[in-house]
């Protein structure tokens, strides 16, 4: 398509400056030569135009210092709007130069005629403008274009943060859900004779989580349908005494225990929590930690007991958060087997899950023996306020 418009360019100057020049009967020998000469080669000026500005401009002043009859300049006017366009700012002053000294020239010698210099100086000044003109266009359109190409990326990335997000959240809560509904259904049928009031319990046990389950699993893939600035439902901290009770009631000996203790217990290092608190309140928190982080942190003490529960062969686990200043330390003890990973001694996604959460709040995550090198400790150093993202 350019190389077209170049050509009726091209073609509309030579027209302009050729015609006149053959019209009026016999002329000069050299007259038809420059008027091609400073007109033709407006074809290549894409690719020399220093040169081509200089061949037509000679050609323009000398016809008009021979005294040819008066040409319209209409390559000189395209070689000026071409350096007004896409030259760059020296390229630019230089062929203001050459067409200004060109110009004086060509209208002060032999004869000066200062009404038609007048003419050519708005002629030239507006060739000048519509090159500025057109350059700044492109220039707004490369910058638009660097916007969206930088919007589409950072649309892409928060879409590939949220399809992340939804695979851990759903990761979390199918394998927490199965895990304990299989412990329970395994257990369920060894006491429906023995003992049918904790057979009942273990069966409603498992209903209640398959519910939970279900609620989590809706919020989750209902995150896909709501706008992107709509506050997502999810779990947190004040949810923790609800799972660690679920997680009770597998035969676990869970316990869940802060530090600091919440404002109104009693005073001592630790205060260990057996009833859900009011909803959003932070467990023994000075400072209310961030949404995510409160979800981080449930999220991983979610994995942890699904760990537990599945894999360890443990009698019990102890949940401890701890408060500082500015962070919240999430520990995970169970007295089962250690030296494990994610899964039954096989490396899968939990702990990598747990780890990438930890990250994304900012925090770590480290894993190993506990402190007796019997069972397990899983310990996640979140800050209480999560990094803006990026």
């Amino acid at each position: 398509m350019k190389r077209y418009a170049d050509l009726a360019v091209t073609v509309a100057a030579v027209a302009a400056t050729v015609l006149p020049a053959l019209a009026g009967g016999p002329r000069a020998w050299w007259v038809l030569p420059l008027a091609v000469a400073s007109s033709v080669p407006v074809l290549w000026r894409d690719r020399a135009l220093l040169q081509v500005a200089v061949v037509v401009g000679l050609a323009t002043t000398v016809s008009a210092s021979l005294g040819a009859p008066p040409l319209l300049p209409v390559g000189p006017l395209v070689c000026l709007y071409t350096f007004a366009a896409r030259a760059a700012l020296p390229i630019r002053l230089l062929g203001i130069l050459l067409t200004a000294g060109g110009l004086l020239f060509s209208l002060l010698y032999p004869h000066p005629d200062v009404e038609v210099l007048r003419y050519l100086v708005v002629a030239y000044s507006f060739s000048y403008a519509l090159g500025t003109s057109a350059r700044a266009r492109r220039t707004q359109a490369m910058a638009v274009a660097e916007r969206d190409r930088r919007v589409a990326g950072e649309r892409a990335a928060a879409v590939l943060r949220e399809r992340t997000r939804i695979a851990r959240d759903l990761h979390d809560i199918l394998t927490h859900a199965v895990g304990v509904m299989i412990v329970q259904a395994e257990a369920g049928p060894l006491l429906v004779r023995p003992h049918p009031d904790r057979a009942d319990a273990t069966f409603a046990t498992i209903a209640a989580t398959g519910r939970d389950a279900v609620v989590q699993l809706r919020r989750a893939v209902g995150s896909l349908h709501e706008p992107a600035d709509q506050p997502l439902d999810q779990p947190g901290l004040a949810h923790l005494p609800v799972l660690v009770e679920r997680v009770r009631a597998t035969g676990l000996d869970a316990v869940l225990s802060v530090s600091p203790p919440p404002c109104g217990s009693v005073p001592g290092p630790r205060s260990e929590i057996t009833s859900d608190p009011p909803v959003g309140v932070a467990l023994g928190s000075p400072i209310e930690p961030s949404a995510d982080v409160g979800v981080a942190a449930y999220r991983i003490v979610q994995e942890s007991l699904t760990n537990v529960v599945r894999h360890a062969e443990a009698r019990s686990v102890r949940i401890l958060l701890s408060y500082s200043a500015d962070s919240l330390t999430v520990s995970i003890t169970d007295d089962g087997r250690g030296n494990r990973a994610s899964g039954a001694g096989v490396p899968g996604y939990g702990i990598a899950g747990m780890r990438e959460r930890a990250q994304a709040c900012g925090g770590t995550l480290h894993t190993g023996p506990a402190s007796d090198s019997h069972g397990f400790t899983v310990t996640a150093t979140l800050p209480l306020s999560a990094p803006a993202a990026v």
